[in-house]
């Protein structure tokens, strides 16, 4: 346990003498490469920044990278099919994606805020289906606030929080809002 505390003392202090860029850096680069942990940036952001100022540096750096991520597969959706090998399985394939873009609002609002949910593989679905850029924002900007926050109040391992009552408790606190968000939303701007 000491081990490991040494190392968030580290980690909390390396993020702190970066400063603000380099909290939000390290956030944003999560979206392109998805093995980093997007729970440990977020926890170490609210560690070194305090909760509101790293809560928000990390919202504001998770949905900038779904956004940049998404635009990019959307504009290049064409040239990336090209590359890909003809085969049978293409179609099946491509049907896939593009059933993702008929998606509620609503439910793309709730994958979104699931802290689990493997957010660089949305953006990509999302881009290459030719979603609506509003609805894929929205969905982004309310659903990655939840998660932010989530894992800015959990900051702990994925196990611990599992077994923890309230945490599972705050889980589902989190969805319940996240949709109700949503669906006012969707009801005012006429998205789905």
């Amino acid at each position: 346990m000491e081990l490991i505390d040494s190392l968030v003392k580290w980690s909390t202090d390396f993020i702190c003498d970066g400063g603000i860029p380099f909290g939000f850096f390290i956030v944003f680069l999560e979206c392109f490469i998805p093995a980093l942990p997007l729970s440990v940036f977020v926890a170490l952001n609210v560690n070194a920044f305090v909760f509101f100022i790293g809560t928000f540096i990390s919202w504001i750096a998770t949905s900038s990278g779904s956004v940049i991520c998404y635009t990019l597969y959307k504009l290049f959706k064409e040239k990336l099919f090209i590359l890909l090998p003809k085969r049978k399985y293409l179609h099946m394939i491509n049907s896939g994606i593009e059933k993702f873009k008929s998606i509620k609002f609503t439910q793309l609002v709730l994958i979104l805020t699931l802290p689990f949910t493997p957010s660089f593989l949305i953006n990509i679905l999302a881009g290459l289906s030719g979603m609506s850029k509003d609805k894929f924002i929205i969905s982004v900007l309310i659903g990655k606030l939840f998660e932010v926050i989530f894992w800015g109040y959990i900051g702990k391992s994925l196990i611990e929080s599992l077994g923890d009552i309230r945490s599972l408790a705050y889980i589902l606190i989190t969805l319940v809002i996240a949709y109700i968000i949503s669906k006012i939303i969707s009801k005012k701007m006429n998205i789905e």
